[in-house]
């Protein structure tokens, strides 16, 4: 399946059947206290139950016939009063248990989903915006949390007390009750009609919602470039439409609960009315009835339609659980996860040793953007790529830290195949320093002990102190324990490198892999961020993407790439005397025109394309 289908997959609706019965599966650890509730539910509903039949007796038995005994009348009274508190108990430990239970499920699928986000592979981010992936963890289970905590213990209570209201019908007149039985099918119809229509309504609103915290996501980290060329009206337009659609959905949804929700419950009900209260009245001109049968029958009447109603009225909350469950289990069941170990054994990697033998990759399948790649680097060696935009640079690290599948060709870590490897061990023992380092929310030592929360402060501080971040922690209020804003806001872009720099070190990985490492930094931050790449680079494979040619002299081997191909390869010296692209490229940036001018961009990009 290629990646267009499987990314459709995720938006399509799921059969509705499936997604409840996947909802009750949750259930299952909670079966005891399910038990006790529907216990105590059953109990709550017979004595709401038994309510209207003690007052049926007194009119009938002692009222009409103006017999008022004291002591049975005492014993009817508080019988009465009894049922109701105890009726008010009990429904509020049920209902409390129901809850209880409903939200620890909901915290179950919370948990679900959040670890199955965070073991989907790369590809899946890459195409997927962030901000829906924010509305199905947090916006579509709190929908699902509705439908446990307000529609399911709803359902249960108010089907409990429709069962026992048709049984004491029964028990009041068998042939009356018969017929209020077919008013059954006609609510069900009408159930079906509302869920299939709204079903529609539910899936657009949830997709636009989506759409909408996708934007407001994108707008936020963008907020610099929008407000340096003053897009915030375009921005807002876009909004608005998106906010726009949700809103048509809304009113399409509101009109429909209009139409199909109490209004036409209700309309049923004065209907049944009125041919129980006709069936009574032809009656009475036949033989006599019991006042207190007809006080029962309409109160139960009564009672029947208001859980009816109440069922109706959480049925579009129902509705919109299911739909977004169904988004839900859609990201649940999404197979694009991480490339794993394949094969037995548990290889672990010592010295560190890397190599890349005829490899080709490509993101979407079609076209390739590594082709042929291969290189070896040893323990202690440092291999740089260098390259234009779109060579290929970042490609090869994303293959190195196994982020995605489909690779064609070997690559290799101390001579093992490298998806031999766990994951964990590959995690550990690489190191990855990125150009824009991502830190988190939280103190100074905790942004250290990222990687391994077992690391004793003195382990902290040592690894500041190795790549040189320790004098300016300690400069900070507070020190290791001073706080650190979203994506390390607070703090210039030397110093979050120098703290990405140690919680690396604090890996203490074999190989260490660099992404533009030092491009984002001031040419003083860089002399300090260069003395620590050498100590962190001593006795370490290390694979670098470099820009600023001048960071990677010293390099042992120099990969040169263009249009996914190593095109040229050897140390700085051997490649400018080969005066090819990597020697026009480090004349471009010595600002040599002289040079420059001698000889021009293209005559080395058509040297290379005859070349390759």
């Amino acid at each position: 399946m290629n990646h267009k289908n499987k990314q459709s997959l995720l938006f399509e609706p799921m059969d509705q059947k499936i997604v409840f019965r996947r909802l009750l599966s949750y259930t299952k650890p909670h079966l005891r206290w399910l038990t006790i509730a529907f216990f105590l539910l059953m109990l709550g509903t017979g004595a709401q139950i038994l309510g209207p039949i003690l007052i049926k007796i007194f009119i009938d038995d002692y009222l009409t016939p103006r017999i008022f005994d004291f002591q049975p009348l005492f014993l009817l009274a508080a019988g009465y009063l009894g049922l109701h508190f105890a009726s008010v108990a009990i429904t509020y430990v049920q209902l409390f248990l129901f809850q209880k239970i409903a939200l620890k499920i909901i915290q179950q699928i919370r948990i679900d989903v959040f670890e199955k986000v965070q073991n989907l592979g790369l590809a899946f981010f890459d195409k997927f915006p962030t901000g829906g992936l924010v509305s199905r963890i947090t916006n579509d289970t709190e929908t699902i949390k509705d439908l446990y905590v307000s529609v399911l213990s709803n359902y249960v209570q108010n089907i409990m007390f429709l069962i026992g209201v048709f049984a004491a019908m029964f028990y009041l007149n068998v042939q009356l009750a018969f017929f209020c039985l077919f008013l059954l099918p006609v609510l069900f119809i009408l159930m079906q009609l509302y869920r299939k229509l709204s079903s529609k309504f539910y899936a657009e609103m949830s997709e636009k919602l989506s759409q909408l915290n996708a934007k407001i996501n994108e707008s936020i980290q963008g907020m610099t470039i929008i407000q340096i060329f003053r897009q915030q009206k375009r921005l807002r337009r876009e909004f608005e439409t998106i906010n726009d659609d949700h809103q048509k959905a809304w009113l399409k949804s509101i009109k429909l609960d209009g139409l199909l929700l109490r209004p036409a419950v209700d309309f049923i009900s004065i209907i049944a009315l009125i041919l129980v209260l006709s069936y009574f009245g032809v009656t009475s001109l036949n033989s006599p009835i019991e006042i207190g049968v007809l006080y029962a029958f309409i109160n139960y009447l009564d009672r029947f339609f208001e859980p009816v109603n109440q069922m109706m009225m959480r049925l579009s909350i129902f509705q919109q659980a299911l739909v977004s469950a169904s988004r839900v289990f859609r990201l649940l069941d999404h197979h694009e996860v991480s490339p794993e170990k394949r094969g037995d054994g548990q290889p672990k990697i010592e010295k560190g040793e890397i190599e890349f033998r005829n490899v080709s990759f490509s993101y979407d399948g079609e076209h390739n953007v590594l082709k042929n790649i291969s290189f070896k680097a040893k323990k202690g060696e440092t291999v740089a790529l260098v390259g234009h935009t779109g060579s290929g640079k970042s490609s090869i690290i994303n293959l190195l830290m196994r982020f995605y599948p489909g690779v064609k060709g070997d690559i290799f870590i101390d001579g093992v195949p490298i998806d031999h490897y766990e994951n964990d061990e590959l995690r550990k023992k690489m190191g990855l320093v990125l150009q824009d380092p991502f830190l988190f929310v939280g103190t100074v030592e905790e942004n250290i002990k990222f990687y391994n929360d077992n690391l004793t402060k003195d382990d902290v501080v040592n690894a500041a102190k190795f790549v040189h971040a320790h004098p300016f922690i300690e400069k900070l209020s507070g020190g290791y324990e001073a706080k650190i804003g979203e994506r390390g806001s607070t703090l210039s872009s030397g110093q979050r490198q120098l703290l990405s720099f140690a919680r690396t070190i604090a890996l203490n990985p074999s190989i260490l892999v660099l992404d533009e490492a030092t491009a984002n930094v001031d040419t003083e931050t860089e002399g300090e961020i260069q003395l620590a790449l050498e100590k962190m680079q001593m006795g370490r494979t290390t694979v670098a993407i470099a820009h600023r040619l001048s960071t990677i002299k010293d390099a042992d081997q120099i990969l040169v790439l263009h249009q996914g191909e190593i095109v040229e390869r050897g140390n700085h010296s051997e490649l400018i005397e080969q005066g090819g692209l990597y020697h026009k490229m480090y004349l471009l940036q010595q600002g040599d025109r002289e040079e420059i001018e001698s000889v021009t961009t293209s005559e080395y990009v058509n040297t290379v394309d005859k070349n390759t």
